[in-house]
């Protein structure tokens, strides 16, 4: 037999051994992880189908399992996959959908996402039916080597077994030639064995590199070159006793898939495999009175609701404590994976909880088991890794020595009551939920609120991805399909908005997700949260419109202010000085509001008259805008042709009121307007005036200012029986007459007649002071702010020369 032990290497500190057992244990605990994840995945898996078939609940499918595996003296694992395989489970359709292709439901599928297939699936639940009729190792080997073949390129598998010596006793083989066997059948407990290897440290070893190989092991079996690649899975067990061997003549590297295939078949192979008898690991032997005390802790674990556990120290050779072994735990025992009550028990510490080495946690329960001094740490963050996902959880822990044993309870502070009546609110307010689906077991979790977003009854149970596109709005299926391609294979985190359709309408959703993914990059969990934006959404849509409508109304606006204004320079012409009239000068001021449209229905006319007199008008249209500017041009025009015809002053404005009333009734646009018109006779100097709602003249005269006693008469428009009235002013060398408009004395917030006695104030002070040439404009351009348009005629007669 050639040597196949490799050279021992220097003698180590007792710290570095320590050291490298840890770090050995940490790399462990993560492919034991990722195994447990597939396993529970299975288990998961395999109660569904007894749930559906059966009509069990989840509780009574777990124990089905159980009681069939006892049955059949097969593993757990071994029953759930002849489960699985009888049910004939077939893995979701695939649709596959280019850019711009509308995406089938197939896409939403979440089986096509999972790390397994159905083929992969169907093997194992071959290999599990098979195992259940076979007996001893030679012929488990045989089975593995034929089933393995294809899958996974095994050209020959080598089971070993360790005595109790330390030794490896070859307890079957398949591909194997007689005389290798032979050869092989016995392997002494040396460094460098690969197959010991797995067993010591309880993982894996992969020789799929050939420098590794060169530089670190001497090979069981042929000749390297015969299996370049080859690996060795240590059988489930406490400790382990049984290594697979699998060995490939195909070169290269074991890829992930085909480990992990290798994994799950070793750990189905478990019941098959497991010796009647397995010595205990060293520290966990004891008297016969210490199993009677642990029994005795775990009856009063029994009945306590608090998490509780019995920790009992397993010691090196030379005394120290190198782990701690849980051998009880209560029922209320929880910990950071979801491991419950008596699924603790047996379980190390350091090999469950690696994170724990070297932390005041550790130090802690040593102290405490030698000192008895009761520990009770500051809460601290623990994380731990399954299927490559980080979890972490905030734990405060009490230890207390208990004979030779520790008792530890703990209590998880990851959320307090308040934190959780927070987290309600905040998803009520924002009409948001949290959800996640496990692609791995097809589990979903909602909250309560993502029942009220999606308006769906939570009796039916949360919506699985594949009943999505049925209500989703078919235009917005192509984006959400492209959306969740990128969740699910890329593992790429979206927000994306769509639309449902319900009972209550269509409703506008939005999806914020990422995915968790396992240590080769494989989505295998995704979480995140939906929110209906409905309220959001349409009141964009009402701003839009609404925003639309202004600027429609803009424009209409700004195409009426500039016809208006052209209309209002053609029908009143604005002098840039004043007029010489009848013997009279005329200073004419027009000033247009400060805001709105800046064209409004005031105009005055000044026009002489066949007999020598004059015609002065000033007017005040209520309203703006192209209405008013033909209100406006309406009344001018039909006043200027009949007093131009001789018609008396008041009979003007009834008919101009009777032409309001008739222009209102056929176009159902009431309009009212103001008005005060005066005719001058230059012989007599005599100013006949009459007034339609208007405010009163004002008449400047030695210096002094008064306003005229107004005769009758109702505003324009507003009534039909209006009866107007008329008075006369003889005007003297001097005087100034004002006829204005009611923007020349109005102010938001203030009384009118407050108006009225300052613009009486200013006309007087500035006659006073020889500053009456432009007494109009002058009093119009010190009007600012003004809101409304201001048009004022000042009729001055020259003093006598």
């Amino acid at each position: 037999m050639d040597d196949e032990a490799g050279t021992p290497g220097e003698s180590t500190a007792p710290e570095k051994l320590a050291l490298a057992k840890v770090v050995a244990r940490l790399r462990a605990e993560v492919e034991d992880l990722e195994a447990g994840a597939a396993m529970s995945a299975v288990l998961e898996r395999a109660k569904g189908v007894l749930m559906g078939r059966e009509g069990l609940a989840e509780d009574e499918a777990g124990e089905l399992l159980q009681r069939r595996a006892e049955s059949r003296r097969s593993t757990l694992i071994e029953e759930c996959w002849l489960v699985l395989g009888s049910a004939g489970r077939s893995a979701h359709p695939v649709v596959d959908t280019q850019p711009g292709e509308t995406p089938g439901p197939g896409l939403f599928h979440t089986g096509r996402y999972a790390p397994d297939d159905a083929g992969r699936r169907a093997l194992l639940a071959s290999l599990a039916r098979t195992l259940a009729s076979t007996e001893g190792p030679g012929e488990v080997a045989e089975l593995l080597r034929t089933e393995l073949a294809g899958p996974a390129r095994v050209d020959a598998v080598m089971i070993y077994t360790r005595t109790a010596a330390g030794s490896l006793h070859l307890a079957g083989h398949a591909g194997i030639d007689p005389a290798t066997a032979e050869q092989w059948s016995h392997v002494p407990p040396l460094a460098g064995v690969a197959a010991l290897e797995a067993l010591t440290r309880e993982r894996p070893v992969w020789l799929d590199d050939p420098q590794r190989i060169a530089d670190g092991y001497l090979l069981i079996g042929d000749r390297p070159e015969r299996w370049p690649s080859r690996a060795w899975i240590p059988a489930p067990g406490t400790p382990a006793t049984t290594a697979v061997g699998f060995l490939r003549g195909e070169r290269g590297p074991i890829d992930h898939r085909t480990r992990s295939l290798l994994r799950r078949v070793v750990r189905l192979c478990g019941g098959v495999l497991s010796p009647p008898h397995i010595p205990r690991a060293t520290g966990t032997a004891g008297p016969a009175e210490q199993e009677q005390d642990v029994a005795a802790v775990q009856q009063v674990f029994d009945v306590l609701s608090e998490p509780a556990v019995l920790l009992t120290p397993l010691r090196a050779a030379d005394g120290s404590v190198e782990d701690f072994r849980i051998d009880a735990a209560s029922g209320g025992s929880v910990d950071v994976a979801g491991r419950r009550g008596k699924e603790l028990v047996g379980r190390r510490i350091l090999e469950t909880y690696p994170t724990v080495a070297e932390t005041p946690l550790w130090d802690g329960y040593l102290d405490t088991l030698e000192t008895g001094t009761v520990h009770e740490g500051a809460p601290f963050t623990y994380e731990e890794v399954a299927a490559g996902i980080p979890r972490q959880s905030v734990y405060s822990v009490r230890a207390a020595r208990l004979g030779g044993r520790l008792v530890v309870s703990w209590l998880r502070r990851d959320t307090s009551d308040q934190e959780i009546r927070r987290l309600a609110d905040l998803q009520r307010l924002g009409d948001l939920g949290w959800a996640s689906w496990n692609l791995t077991t097809d589990t979903i979790t909602w909250s309560d609120q993502v029942y009220t977003v999606f308006r769906r009854d939570p009796s039916l149970g949360p919506m699985a991805l594949e009943e999505l596109p049925a209500h989703v709005v078919p235009d917005d299926l192509p984006a959400l399909g492209r959306a969740v391609r990128r969740l699910l294979e890329d593992g790429e985190a979206i927000d994306e908005a769509f639309r449902i359709t319900t009972g209550h309408g269509v409703r506008h959703l939005r999806i914020v997700a990422e995915a968790g993914v396992d240590m080769d990059g494989t989505p295998v969990e995704v979480h995140g949260f939906v929110q209906d934006v409905t309220t959001l959404r349409d009141t964009e849509i009402a701003l839009r419109e609404s925003e639309r409508a202004n600027l429609v109304q803009r424009g209409m606006l700004r195409a009426e202010r500039s016809l208006a204004a052209r209309l209002q320079e053609t029908l009143l012409p604005i002098p840039e000085q004043s007029l010489d009239l009848a013997g009279l000068r005329v200073d004419v001021a027009y000033v247009p509001a400060d805001a709105g449209v800046n064209v409004g229905g005031d105009w005055y006319s000044a026009i002489p008259l066949p007999d020598g007199g004059a015609l002065f008008v000033v007017g005040d249209v209520a309203g703006h805008g192209l209405a008013a500017v033909g209100t406006m041009a309406q009344l001018r025009f039909t006043a200027k042709g009949m007093a131009v015809t001789g018609s008396a002053l008041p009979d003007v404005l009834g008919r101009l009121n009777a032409l309001l009333l008739h222009t209102a009734a056929d176009t159902s646009a009431a309009a009212t307007a103001t008005m005060v018109m005066a005719r001058y006779e230059p012989a007599e100097q005599r100013l006949s005036w009459v007034r339609a709602g208007h405010p009163p003249p004002l008449l400047i005269r030695d210096g002094e200012a008064r306003y005229l006693p107004q005769p009758q008469g109702n505003l324009l428009g507003a009534a039909a029986d209006a009866v107007y009235g008329q008075d006369v002013l003889d005007l003297l060398p001097g005087d100034h007459l004002l006829l204005y408009t009611d923007g020349l004395v109005e102010d938001p917030g203030v009384d009118i007649d407050e108006g009225f006695a300052a613009l009486a104030a200013a006309a007087a002070r500035l006659v006073r002071e020889g500053r009456a040439a432009a007494l109009a404009r002058t009093l119009a351009a010190g009007r600012a702010h003004h809101r409304d348009d201001i048009c004022v005629l000042d009729i001055h007669l020259p003093p006598l020369r």
